[in-house]
């Protein structure tokens, strides 16, 4: 069966006149125009960017005809092209694409159709185009089988969609090989498309299934539906949501945290087509966030609140109480004599200690009231929904007995007991550092006033820390303007013959006047001011006993009390040192006096300090022995070289029987250990005699003299006889 061919050319076809310019000619049976459609037609042929065409049917698809647009599209001259096979449609078309044309116009000729086809082509400067080819078959006047076609240049139009393609296909690529999870999801919670690292992410076998599986985003993945409504609000606001966090459920029934960054793809129109975005898996980060705040919010030693949390806490009762028209009460709890334990038995068996009583704390008070590690050996309850007074002390009791029952510790028995402060919301304060503030107030009489009990806060308490600050303040403005002085109290033998001296602090203050140093002692220790007030009294007492004059030709010893704080100053032998230097005094002149209760704290950093300093020849003395709690066996590892009986066992100690026993022990004790023994506070020659009897060698108090200025030192030495 042959080709069926159209018989006719386009009404406008290749009329005579442009054929005798490039090789056309009329058809029969065209209509042929004047002069005036003559030229129209060159005009449009000339004008047209592609090129028509009359070829045969043959293996070259030889060119009959072909309009001037040639030159434009493939470089060739139309003569130079009709009738030349080199220069054939055949020979012009790219090597690989000549079968696909070939079949596609042979195709269209058997079923009498027009044909339409893209492919490249070899232009005269080598370069490839590509075209669109439009056409139709025919029998010219010949009756030859022929093509009318037109070629149209779409290169910049295929490359777009090659860039395109390549763009999708690029993208398609990241989609499905992501390791972050991506979707498109509908406004009303369904996912349009999601790649496998989205549903391996959630649990699912495939995209497909994701899909399929969730109807409904909002409900069916996130564990608070209202999650999606704040994602679709976030982005009507914005355009778009970075780090939307939230814990959705995966196939498994497994919870997760996940962060979302996603944004609106809308329509020309600005109407929403889809949300488009990326998932990301952030549980362990989340996880390490939370362990952080808790870490930021919680003791590590006792897992309690810390400090950070109580503003928190106290805001939750306070606003529960308004509601309930009720009061708050905060306990400022503080552990009495830590220190001695956590230094006796070391810092480990303290944490236990802590560790215990902040259970025994949380397990008096009920699951709404906090119990808060406020610092160090200090505690700080929060207790909500009180109405009474009575209500308030029973629990205060409960609590007390709770820290007070006996506990082992490090293989010791032990019994702890805590003073606590108390202050009312809102009878006393309104926000947490007024109440912390007063409940400290309340916290320190309980304490002062004989520990292991607990005590509301009073205005006249405030009176109390009123004071106490005024005279920390005066304190520190006496020590920058040197308005402490340093006095000094003989030592004599038994026979009344000077020994030497023990340097006392004393305070005259211009706004408080005479102030005595049980008032300011207690306070410079709590506050650290004893340190300078420390550092001075050595220094003035090495230059005044460097400068005394000698007895019986020996030069008078000094002895100086050091403070607990100083003695855990890494400095302090080297301040003894550069103090010894500065005055000009032997070492063997200057004995520092330290407490029993010292020797109890670190014994082993005590006993390295003390080395030191005994190293420099300077003596040490234990003051006020028999009134702590120390070892006898520290006595035989201390560098110690003087035992001082305490005044409390050296009053009445004439009448002899148990008044004497204690001291006639010191005694004993010293001796053995070759130690030389002061009695300090000695008022009676009774006092004195009775020691003497018993082996003490050197006596100190006001039956000698009391403490003098140091003016009136060389006047005292020369009015003794002898």
């Amino acid at each position: 069966m042959g080709m069926p061919f159209r018989c006719s050319v386009p009404r406008f076809g290749l009329l005579s006149p442009l054929a005798g310019r490039v090789g056309l000619k009329a058809e029969p049976g065209d209509a042929v125009p004047g002069q005036w459609g003559v030229s129209a037609m060159k005009t449009l042929f000339s004008n047209l960017d592609g090129m028509f065409f009359r070829c045969l049917v043959d293996d070259e698809w030889t060119l009959i005809s072909v309009s001037p647009g040639c030159r434009e599209l493939t470089g060739h001259a139309a003569r130079d092209m009709v009738g030349n096979p080199r220069l054939s449609l055949e020979s012009l078309t790219h090597p690989e694409d000549r079968a696909a044309v070939r079949g596609t116009i042979l195709a269209a000729l058997d079923t009498g159709t027009h044909y339409r086809i893209e492919y490249r082509i070899i232009c005269r400067d080598g370069e490839e185009k590509w075209v669109l080819e439009r056409g139709t078959g025919l029998r010219d006047e010949a009756g030859r089988k022929v093509l009318d076609g037109y070629l149209e240049d779409i290169t910049d139009r295929v490359q777009a969609q090659i860039q395109l393609a390549e763009t999708e296909l690029r993208y398609r690529s990241i989609f499905e090989n992501s390791v972050i999870g991506m979707f498109q999801s509908s406004e009303s919670g369904r996912y349009l498309a999601a790649n496998q690292a989205l549903a391996t992410l959630y649990g699912y076998p495939t995209p497909e299934s994701l899909i399929s599986s969730l109807a409904d985003i909002a409900t069916g993945l996130y564990v608070d539906p209202c999650r999606r409504e704040d994602f679709k609000r976030l982005i009507q606001l914005d355009g778009r949501v970075s780090d939307f966090e939230s814990e959705v459920v995966c196939r498994d029934g497994r919870r997760i945290w996940i962060s979302e960054n996603a944004h609106a793809v809308c329509a020309p129109d600005g109407g929403l087509l889809y949300y488009e975005g990326t998932v990301e898996d952030i549980t362990e980060r989340h996880r390490y966030q939370s362990v952080l705040q808790h870490q930021a919010t919680h003791d590590p030693l006792t897992g309690l609140p810390n400090r950070n949390l109580l503003q928190d806490r106290l805001q939750q009762a306070v606003q529960l109480a308004r509601r309930q028209n009720s009061k708050v009460v905060l306990a400022f709890v503080d552990l009495d004599n830590f220190k001695v334990i956590n230094d006796s038995l070391g810092h480990a068996a303290g944490d236990q200690l802590l560790i215990e009583i902040a259970g025994r704390l949380r397990q008096s008070l009920r699951g709404i009231d906090t119990v808060a590690r406020y610092g160090g050996d200090e505690f700080v309850l929060i207790i909500g929904e009180q109405v009474s007074s009575d209500a308030t002390r029973q629990l205060l009791e409960r609590l007390l007995a709770s820290v007070q029952a006996p506990l082992i510790l490090e293989g010791h028995a032990l019994r702890i007991n805590c003073s606590i402060g108390v202050s009312v919301y809102p009878d006393d304060a309104s926000d947490l550092d007024g109440l912390l503030r007063v409940a400290d107030v309340a916290m320190y009489h309980a304490k002062k006033t004989g520990k292991g009990q607990y005590y509301f806060y009073t205005r006249d308490l405030n009176q109390v820390a009123q004071e106490r600050f005024v005279l920390e303040n005066a304190l520190q403005r006496a020590i920058e303007c040197h308005e402490l002085t340093v006095v000094y109290q003989p030592k004599t033998d038994a026979t009344g013959r000077v020994r030497g001296f023990e340097a006392l602090v004393r305070w005259n203050s211009a706004g408080q006047g005479l102030v005595t140093p049980d008032r300011f002692i207690p306070l410079a220790e709590e506050t650290g001011q004893i340190l300078a007030i420390g550092e001075q009294v050595l220094y003035a007492a090495c230059r005044a006993a460097a400068n005394w004059p000698l007895v019986d030709g020996e030069a008078l010893g000094v002895a100086v009390n050091l403070s607990a704080r100083q003695l855990k100053e890494q400095g302090l032998p080297a301040m003894v040192a550069d103090a010894l230097a500065a005055s000009g005094l032997p070492p063997a002149c200057l004995e520092l006096e330290i407490t029993e209760s010292m020797i109890m704290g670190d014994v082993e950093h005590t006993i390295r300090v003390l080395r030191s300093i005994k190293a420099l020849g300077v003596r040490i003395a234990v003051d006020d022995f028999g009134t702590g709690y120390s070892s006898l066996s520290y006595l035989q590892r201390l560098p110690i070289d003087t035992l001082k009986i305490d005044r409390s066992f050296v009053s009445g100690c004439d009448r002899g029987g148990k008044a004497m026993a204690i001291p006639r022990a010191i005694i004993f004790l010293g001796k053995s250990l070759d130690l030389h023994i002061v009695a300090e506070g000695v008022e009676t020659e009774a006092e004195r005699d009775a020691l003497a009897g018993c082996g003490c060698t050197e006596f100190q108090g006001y039956l000698f003299a009391r403490p003098m200025q140091h003016a009136a030192v060389d006047a005292y030495l020369r009015s003794i006889p002898g």
